[in-house]
């Protein structure tokens, strides 16, 4: 199926449209850190997240809140006051991540195993 503005696989295929939202490196942990603190604001989320760029994670932010996944509520102060928090949509989720989360716990080093296998034989392969 040819790739489109509207209607692309990406649009009608619910198993890739939502992948491709929140399958990056950033977004199941911020969603699992706005979750354990109930409502955040960015810096806090920062501080959680040390390694993440300010310019990444508020990309993140916004694209979990187009996706309806947190809320984001601004107060009229100064200095500038938002808070974030998940929505009964993003609620939703977090059982199905604390799964995967398990999962990853229970099966990484089987995993790393086998990745530093099929390094080597690549190696080997490639060196022959």
């Amino acid at each position: 199926m040819a790739k489109k503005e509207s209607n692309s696989i990406i649009e009608i295929c619910p198993i890739r449209n939502v992948v491709s939202r929140f399958g990056d490196k950033w977004s199941l942990l911020v969603l699992l850190d706005i979750d354990r603190n109930g409502v955040v604001r960015f810096n806090e989320l920062g501080r959680m997240i040390p390694d993440i760029s300010s310019r990444v994670l508020s990309t993140t932010l916004k694209t979990l809140e187009a996706d309806g996944l947190i809320d984001r509520k601004v107060y009229a102060q100064i200095p500038p006051k938002v808070e974030y928090k998940l929505t009964t949509t993003g609620k939703s989720l977090i059982p199905l991540i604390m799964q995967l989360t398990e999962w990853a716990q229970a099966n990484m080093k089987k995993v790393m195993k086998h990745r530093s296998e099929y390094e080597n034989l690549q190696t080997q392969t490639a060196q022959s």
